[in-house]
């Protein structure tokens, strides 16, 4: 059996012809599917549960999708939230009756709105259907939390530099059409970069390096470079340049720049971007960029999210443009992202160290007995003396997770934590 598509149909563009039938042709996200892995596992169980599949584009979500159902043998159909609706929904719920373990895949679930997932939770709930679905956005803003609670959420990662010199070089072999060709991975470099270790991005520019060379094919970054300039694609905002574009946006604010960043906002405005989108990004961004050093950043950032929404096109141009300007021009910190990232780090590195005895509630007799709550000093009792106890535990004692910058308000939380902690915490 080919390991592609049949290959008659050999004239369909090379990423779909790539589209492997089996997990050998498949590339990337080693941390679902290598040995003993979550996905590997259910699937050599022969049962699978419902699951969101959270990736950007290229990094193999339909395919995962397809495979499961054909290693399974399971009935399977496919949507678009974009095109579906309940009535499609609730057409495939009831093919599921009639046909037992029935995977419904559902493209860009996060377009489906809350009534549109409601129709998908009893099925899903009773085991009716099995559900994947595919989104680009963060779940936890995107699906129902009934929903989401009845699923498994698994995060596709971009594809490396060598899961994508594995991928090319196995289709290049196998490929009706490539492996015709003599082709030579002599620089790679670009090919990474302008890919972003999106895979059909990867694949489609090897296929017009292929379409224009005559002869041997010898993949160099001069020539891919040359490529991708002929073939800049217009702004799509359910596509890739969705996401060069925000990166260029959030990359703008990040080094200050307003008018770079207002341009990038253009760009997304007249391609039709959702402006909730744009201004949940700012969001973020306020807090793992600017953070303290101006925490008004926050604020402001989740006003106009808010405003957004209530007020939509074209008027929130105005919002955006007013907040983009003041997030550009502010201050910048990471200090608190770089912080709980330390501490998160810690916590996966190390055992689970109990509570101090004095930190922890003594609600019975008992646990009073035991020393629980014993010798905790209460804090508003030591105004200006809060640092006279010890709240980490005695394994990680000194321990800092957060550097106060030396930018914005942090200043004066450097000067109060010094105060307070004097060389407890070196900061």
């Amino acid at each position: 059996m080919s390991l592609f598509l049949d290959e008659e149909r050999g004239m369909l563009p090379l990423a779909e012809r790539a589209r492997p039938k089996s997990l050998e042709g498949y590339f990337g996200q080693k941390h679902l599917l290598g040995e003993g892995k979550p996905i590997a596992q259910y699937l050599s169980r022969g049962k699978i549960p419902s699951m969101i599949l959270w990736g950007g584009p290229g990094t193999g979500k339909t395919t995962l999708a397809l495979l499961c159902a054909t290693i399974l043998k399971k009935p399977f159909r496919a949507l678009s939230a974009i095109q579906a609706g309940v009535k499609e929904v609730r057409e495939v719920i009831e093919a599921g009756m009639r046909q037992p373990g029935m995977i419904l895949f559902l493209d860009e679930i996060h377009r489906f709105n809350k009534s549109q997932q409601d129709a998908l939770l009893g099925a899903v709930e009773k085991g009716i259907i099995t559900l994947i679905g595919a989104t680009t956005e963060n779940p936890s803003f995107e699906v129902n939390r009934a929903l989401l609670s009845r699923c498994q959420v698994y995060v596709l990662e971009p594809l490396t530099p060598e899961d994508l010199l594995e991928m090319l070089t196995y289709v290049s072999k196998n490929d009706i059409v490539l492996k015709e060709r003599i082709i030579h991975f002599s620089e790679l470099e670009a090919l990474y970069s302008l890919s972003g270790g999106d895979a059909r991005k990867a694949l489609n520019l090897l296929e017009l390096a292929v379409l224009q060379t005559a002869g041997t094919v010898e993949l160099t970054d001069a020539l891919i470079i040359d490529i991708a300039q002929k073939n800049v694609a217009v702004y799509d905002k359910g596509g890739e340049m969705h996401y060069d574009i925000i990166s260029a946006f959030i990359k703008s604010i990040r080094g200050s720049d307003p008018q770079a960043a207002l341009y990038w906002l253009a760009r997304m405005i007249e391609g039709g971007e959702q402006p909730d989108f744009i201004a949940r990004r700012m969001l973020i961004l306020a807090s793992e960029d600017i953070g303290n050093a101006n925490p008004n950043a926050l604020l402001l950032a989740e006003t106009c999210y808010r405003s957004v929404e209530k007020i939509g096109m074209p008027e929130s141009r105005i919002i955006l443009s007013q907040v983009v300007i003041y997030l550009a021009c502010s201050v910048k910190s990471n200090t608190a992202y770089a912080a709980i990232e330390a501490a998160l780090q810690t916590v996966r590195t190390t055992q689970p160290f109990p509570v101090p005895l004095h930190l922890r509630n003594a609600p019975t007799g008992l646990m009073k007995t035991l020393g629980y709550g014993k010798a905790y000093k209460y804090s508003h009792q030591f105004e200006g003396k809060e640092g006279n106890q010890d709240f980490l535990p005695p394994e990680l004692k000194g321990t800092v997770f957060y550097h106060p910058s030396d930018k914005g308000r942090e200043i004066e939380f450097k000067v109060f934590l010094k105060n307070q902690w004097g060389e407890t915490y070196k900061v």
